[in-house]
């Protein structure tokens, strides 16, 4: 019985945990209302999530965790925000660090689940910390914005660039903190027309050491065997298993806004006709799905595809990745797109502030701003790829 049989999105656990996400929709449906208004998730939620295993889908078995493939994950993201599109992104985003301290130092791990291995961490990976190397690791100061579900965590993730003497500042010495709780404060600041639930308040912090140990060098990833003896899941690049947890949430929540815009069509009379029965409605309805169901398959298709390359060692053409990293920054726009042709085909209802298509659509918009969701760098990273050039972005 290979990996996919047991750990992939068609095993046992892997239905199993889907269809725990759909039992929790009615749930999360109702709470959404209040998620909003909290500018947080409400810990009831993060607590079924714990208890529905979600948060241990990519986190090491050495911590209890089920160390499945990424497309069980963001298929239950998929499925949560369907009914609150701000506890998928905050589920997406946080449990996606579970995978990511697998890649730091085992110390790492050790410290933050040696207690508790439910415990979570936050991120803000923006690279505007200052940063002054020491004897054993690092001094760091400074304030990062959008830190989503910082609530529910007792730890956070921190991006800051290290610098060398006698060199300009170079992303490529990019490296992720990790930093417990005591040693920074929550600035709750977080006020925006989407995605109010995430609670993505500020981070801050002054002169704080952080050990070597409690740091991650992402270009390390892919330029040494650090990870060889992990299982494929742990060889995967990084920055392509994130860049999926910051757009797969707003994939759900456009499923979701077909069916409401399904609905709507059932009574609304749009020229002299029933909606249902008009022609450009209609071509508005299959082009959504056809698009959500297209990029579901390009997500999956693309974790195949590096699974396979990290369990086999033969490497994926560069062409390739900076294709499926590209695609990855494209869903928030297609998205978007798709969701404003809903809005305007359902006419002028849909501006209302009770409207469910008006909403998904704020939360959708908001989600396009992450820099991960920016597709014009990946577009010409891409582009450039194939006239020959070297490749301008990180971790692919």
């Amino acid at each position: 019985m290979s990996d996919r049989d047991t750990r992939g999105l068609n095993s046992p656990l892997g239905q199993e945990l889907l269809e725990r996400a759909r039992a929790l929709g009615p749930t999360l449906k109702e709470r959404s209302a209040q998620c909003e208004a909290m500018s947080k998730v409400p810990d009831e939620t993060i607590a079924d999530f714990q208890d529905a295993g979600f948060f241990k889908i990519l986190q090491s078995e050495k911590y209890g965790g089920y160390e499945l493939d990424p497309q069980v994950y963001y298929g239950v993201v998929l499925e949560v925000a369907k009914h609150c599109m701000s506890s998928a992104w905050v589920l997406s985003v946080i449990g996606v660090h579970n995978w990511q301290l697998n890649l730091f130092d085992p110390q790492a791990a050790a410290e933050v689940w040696k207690d508790d291995p439910s415990v979570l961490i936050s991120s803000s990976y923006a690279p505007v910390g200052l940063v002054k190397p020491v004897d054993g690791g690092f001094m760091l100061t400074g304030r990062w914005s959008f830190s989503s579900g910082c609530e529910h965590c007792k730890w956070v993730f921190l991006g800051a660039v290290v610098p060398v003497e006698g060199q300009p500042w170079d992303i490529k010495n990019y490296r992720t903190f990790l930093v417990p709780l005591d040693d920074y404060k929550i600035e709750k600041n977080w006020d925006v027309v989407g995605l109010k639930g995430t609670g993505s308040h500020d981070i801050e912090l002054s002169d704080v050491f952080v050990p070597e140990h409690r740091t991650h060098f992402m270009l390390g990833d892919t330029t040494s065997d650090k990870h060889s003896d992990k299982r494929a899941l742990y060889r995967l690049p990084f920055m392509q298993v994130f860049s999926r947890a910051v757009c797969t949430a707003t994939l759900g929540a456009l499923e979701s806004a077909l069916e409401d815009y399904i609905q709507v069509a059932q009574f609304r009379i749009a020229g002299g006709q029933m909606m249902r029965d008009h022609g450009d409605s209609k071509k508005v309805a299959a082009q959504v799905k056809a698009n959500i169901e297209s990029m579901k398959l390009i997500m999956m298709n693309s974790f195949d595809e590096m699974l396979k390359s990290a369990e086999t060692g033969i490497e994926i053409d560069m062409v390739e990745r900076a294709r499926y990293r590209y695609e990855s920054s494209m869903v928030a726009d297609r998205c978007i797109e798709l969701s404003s042709k809903m809005l305007k085909a359902a006419g002028s209802g849909g501006i209302r502030n009770n409207s469910p298509l008006l909403k998904k659509h704020l939360n959708m918009l908001a989600s396009q701003a992450h820099v991960a969701n920016v597709s014009e760098s990946f577009e010409l990273n891409l582009g450039g790829i194939l006239f020959g050039h070297e490749p301008t972005e990180l971790g692919l």
